[in-house]
């Protein structure tokens, strides 16, 4: 995470710019009729640039809202960032309580979050396993992608057998498009 601190506040703008472009014009984000987003967090890509063209395209936008009661991630509608997003659990940007609910059977496409992804579509996440417990939740055809600077992507990512993957890491340079899920 060091490395991703560290970058420049002009790279970063460009780099998030170059994510959330070939993002938006990915087929499955396109096709996509409900898209799972994060909002971003620390030194994390600006991915208000896809919520925008997500919008933009007509989409319904689901934002993660963490419940640490039950450890898990209600799903909320958001339209307007503005007014529908407040610091939330630990200072993260979430959807406000009274955000519509969103039915985890309707999201088509699922931007995945993590701190370092390898070619194989494993991740490392913060720690928690909110996106381990929720991915396995949603219908098995919603995609899986994770944007991410590229110094984020290492050799190998250690995983364990709950640990789930992602079907393509899209950088400001490139797309990896992982082996398919079994």
């Amino acid at each position: 995470m060091r490395a991703r601190d560290a970058l420049p506040a002009q790279l970063r703008t460009a780099a998030s710019a170059a994510i959330a472009a070939t993002l938006s014009g990915r087929s499955d984000f396109t096709a996509a009729g409900v898209v799972l987003l994060t909002l971003p967090f620390g030194s994390e890509w600006d991915t208000r640039l896809l919520l925008s063209a997500a919008l933009a395209q007509g989409k319904t936008v689901a934002v993660p809202r963490v419940n640490p009661e039950r450890r898990m991630l209600d799903i909320h509608a958001v339209c307007d960032t503005d007014s529908e997003i407040a610091p939330g659990y630990r200072g993260i940007p979430e959807p406000r309580a009274d955000c519509p609910p969103v039915a985890l059977a309707s999201i088509d496409w699922v931007l995945v979050p993590g701190i370092a992804f390898d070619a194989e579509g494993r991740r490392v996440g913060y720690g928690g396993g909110y996106y381990d417990r929720l991915l396995p939740l949603l219908e098995k055809g919603a995609a899986r992608v994770a944007g991410a600077f590229e110094l984020q992507l290492v050799d190998r990512v250690p995983a364990a057998p709950h640990d789930t993957t992602v079907d393509a890491i899209v950088t400001e340079r490139r797309t990896l498009e992982s082996p398919p899920r079994a």
